[in-house]
């Protein structure tokens, strides 16, 4: 049972999920500093002289009936900025270089298998097989 567990763990998608996530995670401080820092003050603008944000309030005297808008447009610019960058400096490169290093042509295991039989027979018949002293 911990063979099958300690294969599953160093198997190389499991790496590269852990690797992702620890690096999306930093990644999400950055652009969050970069809402808070940029984003937010320009949407403050937007949202008149309300202390609380942009947004309205349902009830006039209840400030627990605020509705936020601001954090959901933030939000949504995050996830924005992280899909494209992610894509424009991760997946665009790698589907590229997958491209470029990959081989032409894509054979199954049994045309792979005929080949390597085809090669061993070239090699036998030249004399380059094994030979019996």
């Amino acid at each position: 049972m911990l063979k099958g567990f300690k294969d599953f763990l160093l198997r190389g998608n499991v790496v590269d999920l852990a690797v992702a996530v620890v690096i999306g995670t930093a990644f999400v401080a950055i652009v969050t500093a970069f809402t808070d820092g940029i984003i937010n003050p320009l949407l403050a603008v937007f949202g008149g002289t309300n202390d609380m944000g942009l947004g309205f309030q349902l009830i006039a005297d209840k400030p627990a009936t605020f509705i936020e808008v601001g954090p959901i447009i933030t939000a949504a610019i995050n996830f924005v900025l992280i899909a494209a960058i992610l894509y424009f400096v991760l997946v665009l490169p790698a589907t590229a270089a997958k491209k470029r290093f990959s081989s032409k042509e894509d054979f199954t295991d049994n045309q792979l298998l005929q080949q390597i039989r085809d090669l061993m027979l070239e090699q036998q018949r030249s004399g380059g097989g094994r030979h019996e002293n």
